[in-house]
């Protein structure tokens, strides 16, 4: 008598995709990501959900998550929020929830939402927003900046600013 197998590894992935079933979930983890053994970041978070099976492939992070990154000079900046979803073919991250980004040199970003949209280092908002550094404090509705606040398009806000006074000759 001959039995044999067949592999059947296709039709498991489409079940698995109708049903938007993870490919894996990870409970109470910790990811390190490096570049060349150069630390760059530290995700970590009660739990995390692997759709990368699914047509349109996603990252979910549905009990929230903190970030620690790490610029070329290793200074650290941090972001958490309640929940979180990496969109892997767009490389686009949707935060919400309790969104707080926290730079290296003191500023601070509050949101409900925020997006960071990876291939082209830049994080917006369409959302309410304060934003609080050493010359600032203001609130308003959208903003988006680049990834070292360099270049920053605030939208609708209100709020202090300090300025230095120039003397001019």
């Amino acid at each position: 008598m001959f039995f044999s197998c067949k592999g059947n590894l296709k039709e498991v992935q489409k079940i698995n995709a109708i049903n938007k079933n993870p490919i894996g979930i990870a409970e109470n983890y910790v990811l390190k990501y490096t570049d060349s053994t150069k630390l760059v970041a530290v995700v970590s978070g009660p739990l995390y959900k692997d759709f990368s099976n699914q047509q349109f492939p996603y990252r979910e992070f549905p009990d929230g998550f903190h970030v620690d990154f790490y610029d070329q000079d290793n200074q650290k900046s941090s972001i958490e929020a309640d929940y979180g979803i990496i969109y892997l073919d767009t490389e686009l991250i949707d935060m919400q929830g309790n969104v707080i980004l926290q730079t290296h040199d003191g500023r601070e970003l509050h949101s409900d939402q925020l997006y960071w949209d990876q291939q082209n280092s830049w994080v917006f908002t369409e959302g309410n927003y304060s934003f609080i550094s050493e010359d600032l404090n203001i609130k308003g509705v959208g903003i988006d900046f680049n990834r070292d606040f360099s270049v920053v398009n605030s939208h609708g806000n209100t709020g202090d600013a300090l300025f230095e006074e120039t003397k001019e000759e």
